[in-house]
């Protein structure tokens, strides 16, 4: 069985790997998710990205947000609302407990990845789940507004702001979480989840040390676009691409991860493309990329792990 080692943002790459595991024996597989979106909001530390990632996992999200806990309620957030609180970022009930028992168990002195683990532990999950570090980083958006955090940016603003640059506070110093940067090294695929290629899979290669392991393994390398036509599937990646200076673009991607990738997975509809991204030395394989249901998620996982074990 081959060993998997995934970088992982959010909603996307979520539903990917939801069709991977499925396929593949998903205790062969480690996920390094982003924790740059993490955020303390009613004096509990909530973790979005990992979250989404162990919620899919266990078959309990929501799958038309996209986030949060299927059938949830929000009686604990209208009551906050009562007293007077801001409630913009959506915390359902069972969500809150997750938070709850996070915050709890960081409090008494256990790392990040500890209690991830032990969260995805309880919730069934199979794959080991790895915070990207247990330190504090937080991804900052300059904006026409001026700094304002990503959960701001995101989802209290709805993205609507320009994008002018994107900072990692907090990155100079964060290490890499324990058992990262041996998951990329003796894996035998990494995959690129299709995610926000600058606030989830930058965040992580921004982390000491991720960025030269990715260019050191001898593992094969498949990236999938999380860009098609233009468009982000889900999400800012197109705006932010371009408030950077970058087309929103497949090849825009590509070319932030050409110092890594061995083979970039795109839409059929940007196979025009495909010419541009391989002059930069990457192979390009053209499928249907949109996962509009499991039969989706399953068919492209498929293909991806059939580039990494030809």
């Amino acid at each position: 069985m081959s060993k998997i080692t995934a970088l992982a943002g959010g909603v996307g790459a979520a539903r990917f790997l939801d069709g991977l595991v499925r396929i593949t024996d998903p205790s062969s597989i480690t996920v390094i998710v982003n924790v740059g979106d993490d955020v303390e909001i009613y004096g509990l530390y909530i973790s979005p990205d990992i979250d989404t990632i162990i919620y899919t996992l266990a078959g309990i999200a929501d799958d038309v947000k996209g986030w949060g806990i299927r059938g949830d309620t929000f009686n604990c957030l209208e009551m906050l609302s009562r007293y007077g609180f801001e409630t913009w970022f959506r915390i359902g009930d069972k969500d809150l407990a997750t938070h709850i028992f996070r915050t709890m168990l960081l409090r008494r002195g256990l790392k990040l990845q500890e209690v991830i683990d032990i969260i995805r532990r309880r919730l069934n999950v199979k794959v080991k789940v790895i915070p990207a570090t247990n330190d504090r980083i937080e991804t900052m958006v300059l904006t026409d507004k001026g700094f304002m955090s990503f959960q701001d940016y995101f989802v209290k603003r709805g993205f609507q702001d320009e994008v002018k640059d994107i900072i990692y506070r907090g990155i100079e110093k964060a290490e890499p979480a324990n058992g990262v940067i041996e998951a990329i090294m003796n894996a035998d695929g990494v995959i690129i989840c299709p995610s926000n290629p600058i606030v989830s899979i930058g965040t992580i290669v921004s982390i000491k040390g991720v960025r030269k392991a990715l260019r050191e393994t001898k593992a094969k390398i498949i990236g999938v676009s999380p860009i098609i036509s233009g468009t982000a599937v889900k999400g800012p990646a197109d705006k932010m691409l371009k408030g950077l200076g970058l087309e929103p673009s497949a090849y825009s991607v590509a070319e932030l991860y050409r110092d890594f990738l061995d083979v970039f997975v795109i839409d059929k509809v940007d196979i025009n493309l495909k010419d541009k991204i391989e002059k930069l030395g990457i192979t390009v394989y053209a499928t249907n990329t949109l996962m509009k249901n499991l039969e989706d998620r399953i068919r492209i996982a498929r293909e991806v792990l059939s580039l990494i074990i030809e």
